[in-house]
């Protein structure tokens, strides 16, 4: 891992030259509108990517996996070397939004101000779409990296990542290791670690009658998810990794009438894989208040946490040297959301997130990017390319 400070100031020297390129770039990534599930608009996109990638020599080949009801998964391959056995590094990101359609109109951009770039998706994650292509541009001719890179964007992060999950683990459990561009906490921060999650979907039978002529005949599905909410909520504690929150409720037929159905939606979050075990074993064991109520749980872990690990702390380490060679400091964080790298953690390999373009407002109104941190991201993962 030895770094060469003449060629991390070479890479960030030509980086800045092509600055104007990488923002215009965004921009028109930008203004493709590509909320999960939106199946043209992630075909749209990714003709521009797919474009952008065949123009840079290194890269061996440029794949488009079809995700039904959701658009296509780009998997792309640079740096192939005929009989080269080495594992590659995978850099992993997303290409869907939260945001729906006719955000852009309402919003009115993007549009650039005080040295920021707004718009739907720039932050989380489109701007890291160009700056891992521009990675894969910069090294072809001024510093190859020994290994292989294999460039994985899916279509469906940001609603579960149902069918990009099996293509994550498969590319992530053939690599060395995987920095995923996730964006960072604003000031830059990378994230070595990340809770898990698990949903689960809680249904309550209970009895129906009437609410005023004979009320204690029934038995309320309403009341016991209600029980049972209060029951969840205060197990949360800001000194334990574990937490819960009951995000939707629904059921019952008329105002008078004892609710016999019900159900509700569950989220809980997690620091440790022993965390994960006691939160699902709570949720299998859950009782009813009322024993006339019968409940139903379904669901379990969507994503294991991302522990960090001695193999993650020496990722960070080794980026945050980097960084530190090329004139900025990195700092690294923990944070309760998941990303796709839970599931690389989940298999043991090493991996270190938040490597995207600074700004803030991820999924929200103000969502930006600073400009000129652009040249500078894209330098750390260049760097991190070719000396890991």
């Amino acid at each position: 891992m030895i770094i060469d400070s003449s060629k991390l100031t070479s890479l960030r020297k030509s980086l800045e030259g092509r600055h104007s390129e990488m923002v215009s770039l965004i921009r028109r990534l930008v203004e493709i509108e590509t909320p999960s599930g939106d199946e043209q608009g992630s075909r749209t996109l990714n003709d521009q990517l797919e474009s952008v990638a065949r123009t840079i020599p290194s890269v061996s080949s440029v794949e488009r996996i079809i995700s039904p009801s959701c658009g296509e998964h780009l998997l792309i391959r640079a740096f192939d070397r005929n009989g080269h056995d080495d594992k590659p590094a995978l850099i992993l990101g997303h290409t869907d939004t939260v945001h729906p359609r006719g955000t852009l109109s309402a919003l009115g951009t993007p549009r650039i101000e005080a040295g920021r770039l707004y718009g739907p998706g720039a932050f989380d994650m489109k701007a890291s779409c160009v700056v891992a292509l521009e990675a894969l541009r910069v090294l072809t001719t001024l510093n190859p990296p020994r290994r292989p890179v294999r460039l994985l964007l899916t279509c469906d992060e940001e609603t579960g990542s149902a069918t990009g999950r099996p293509l994550v683990e498969r590319e992530a459990a053939r690599a060395a290791h995987v920095l995923v561009l996730e964006p960072p906490l604003p000031g830059g921060c990378a994230k070595t670690s990340r809770k898990g999650v698990g949903q689960w979907k809680i249904a309550a039978q209970g009895i129906a009658a009437h609410a005023g002529l004979d009320p204690k005949a029934g038995a309320s599905a309403i009341l016991e998810l209600a029980r049972l909410t209060e029951r969840l909520h205060s197990l949360n504690d800001s000194m334990s990794g574990i937490s819960f929150n009951v995000g939707l409720i629904r059921g019952g037929t008329r105002g008078n009438v004892v609710a016999a159905q019900a159900e509700m939606e569950v989220d809980a979050r997690f620091s440790t894989t022993d965390e994960a075990r006691r939160v699902v074993e709570l949720m299998r064991s859950l009782a009813t208040f009322d024993e006339r109520v019968s409940l139903t749980i379904t669901g379990g872990v969507n994503r294991a946490p991302l522990e960090r690990t001695a193999a993650v702390a020496g990722l960070f380490r080794h980026a945050q040297e980097i960084a530190s060679q090329l004139g900025f400091n990195l700092g690294e964080c923990s944070v309760g959301g998941a990303s796709d790298g839970n599931f690389v953690a989940a298999l043991n390999v090493p991996v270190l997130d938040g490597l995207g373009v600074d700004g803030d407002g991820a999924h929200a109104a103000h969502e930006h990017i600073l400009l000129a941190d652009i040249a500078p991201r894209t330098a750390l993962l260049a760097g991190l390319l070719s000396t890991l």
